[in-house]
C-alpha cells in the first residue's frame, strides 16, 4: 500500500505554488498588457525585463552564493511557464539567462562564476549562448568557429547563428574549435565573450514567424582576443559542457511550451463560454467539449513530463538526457497542436490579431525547433533506450 509520502512526489510544494501565484500576478499586470505591441513592433520586451528584475524572477536559477535567489529547476520552470502564458518572447529572458550561464555553473572556475554570475543575478545584463552556426545546427560538432591560443590569450574567429537576445546581452558563452586536428567532439572549448570585446559584432535581426520580441542575430568574431581566464571548464571539454547544458535547459523549453499552451487554452475557454450559435453557447456542443478535453489532457500530460524532468534536472539523475528530450519534444508538439486547435475554436476571430491566439500559435512553432529540433530529441531518446 502506498503512503501519503509517496504521493507527495507528484505534487508541487506550497512554496512552488506561492511562487506561481506571485509570478502570475506580475505576468498579468506588468507583462501581458505589452505583449501584443511587443509582437507587432518586433521590439525587445523591456517592460517585462524591468518587471522580472524588480521581482527577482530575471535569473532565478543563479545560486545564492553568487547573489542569486537559488531557485530550483522546477521553480525556474514555473517562472518560465507563467511568463510564457502571456508572452513567449518575455519568457525567453529567464530561459536564455539560464541557458547562457549554466555552462559556468556546471563547469566554470570559481573566478569565472564570481565575475559573471552576480551581475546576471542583479539584472545588470542578460546572458546569451553561442553554439549553432550556419552550417552546424543539429550537427554541432561540425562547427567552424575557431579559437587559436596566443600566449595566455585566445583569439576567436568565425560566426554563430540564431543567437537569442544577441545585442541585448553583455555576456555570451561561445563554443569554438581549439584543436582543428583533434578528435571530433573533443576539440571544442567554451569561452565567455563580452559585448565590449574588440572585433565582436552582430548581424542584422532575423525576421521571424514568432517570438518577435526576442532579438535573434548572428555573432561575428574578427580576431577577438579573449583572456585565458575566461575559458569555461577545461580545454577540449566544450562540447561535453554544451550537451550537459542542453540536457538541463531543454526542460525549460518544455516549460515555455506548456505556458504557451495554457495561455491558448485559457483564451479558448473564455471565448467558447461567451460565444453563441444556434441559440446556445458553443461550449454546450459536444464536438467543442471533446476538443477542449483533448487539449487539456495533452497539456496536463506535457506539464507532468516537464515537472518530472525538472526534478531529475535538480537531482542530476542519470536518465535526465531521456527525460529532458522527452519533455521538450512532447510539450512542444502539444503546444503546437493546442494553439492550432485554440485558433480553430475561435474561428475567424482566432485568425485575427484582435485576439492573442494567432500570436501564440506562431510563437509555439519555435519550441519544436530550437535547443534541438524534435527530430534530434527523438534521436537523443532512442540513443538512451539503446544504450
Amino acid at each position: 500500500m502506498s503512503t501519503n509520502a509517496d504521493f507527495d512526489l507528484f505534487r508541487t510544494s506550497e512554496d512552488h505554488e506561492a511562487l506561481r501565484e506571485a509570478i502570475r500576478a506580475i505576468a498579468e499586470d506588468k507583462i501581458a498588457p505589452y505583449a501584443a505591441a511587443v509582437d507587432e513592433e518586433a521590439r525587445y520586451p523591456q517592460e517585462a525585463h524591468d518587471a522580472l528584475v524588480a521581482s527577482d524572477f530575471f535569473a532565478p536559477h543563479v545560486p545564492e552564493a553568487y547573489d542569486g535567489v537559488g531557485a530550483d529547476a522546477l521553480a525556474t520552470c514555473i517562472v518560465i511557464e507563467e511568463v510564457a502564458r502571456v508572452d513567449a518572447s518575455a519568457s525567453l529572458i529567464p530561459a536564455v539567462n539560464k541557458l547562457g550561464s549554466l555552462p559556468l555553473i556546471l563547469d566554470g572556475s570559481d573566478d569565472v562564476k564570481s565575475r559573471y554570475l552576480p551581475p546576471l543575478a542583479k539584472g545588470e545584463t542578460t546572458f546569451s549562448y553561442g553554439l549553432s552556426e550556419r552550417e552546424a545546427g543539429s550537427d554541432t560538432a561540425s562547427m567552424k568557429c575557431r579559437a587559436r591560443q596566443d600566449g595566455d590569450d585566445w583569439v576567436l574567429n568565425g560566426q554563430k547563428s540564431w543567437i537569442t537576445n544577441a545585442g541585448v546581452s553583455e555576456y555570451y558563452t561561445v563554443l569554438a574549435v581549439t584543436d582543428p586536428d583533434g578528435p571530433r567532439g573533443g576539440n571544442v572549448s567554451a569561452f565567455v565573450v563580452e559585448k565590449s570585446d574588440e572585433g565582436f559584432t552582430f548581424g542584422e535581426k532575423e525576421r521571424k514567424l514568432g517570438i518577435k520580441g526576442s532579438p535573434t542575430r548572428e555573432l561575428h568574431f574578427d580576431n577577438v582576443r579573449i583572456p585565458g581566464d575566461r575559458i569555461v571548464g577545461q580545454v577540449g571539454d566544450g562540447l561535453k559542457i554544451a550537451l550537459r547544458t542542453l540536457d538541463h535547459t531543454r526542460v525549460t523549453i518544455g516549460a515555455q511550451a506548456v505556458g504557451i499552451a495554457q495561455g491558448a487554452l485559457d483564451q479558448a475557454l473564455a471565448y467558447v463560454k461567451e460565444r453563441k450559435q444556434f441559440g446556445k453557447h458553443i461550449a454546450d456542443f459536444q464536438g467543442i467539449q471533446f476538443m477542449l478535453a483533448d487539449m487539456a489532457m495533452e497539456l496536463e500530460a506535457a506539464r507532468q513530463m516537464v515537472y518530472v524532468a525538472a526534478a531529475k534536472s535538480e537531482r542530476g539523475d542519470k536518465d535526465l538526457s531521456f527525460f529532458g528530450a522527452a519533455a521538450k519534444c512532447y510539450a512542444s508538439d502539444a503546444a503546437m497542436k493546442i494553439t492550432t486547435d485554440a485558433v480553430q475554436l475561435l474561428g475567424g476571430a482566432g485568425y485575427t490579431r484582435d485576439f492573442p491566439l494567432e500570436r501564440m500559435m506562431r510563437d509555439a512553432k519555435i519550441t519544436q525547433i530550437y535547443e534541438g529540433t524534435n527530430q534530434v530529441q527523438r534521436i537523443v531518446m532512442a540513443r538512451q533506450l539503446l544504450k
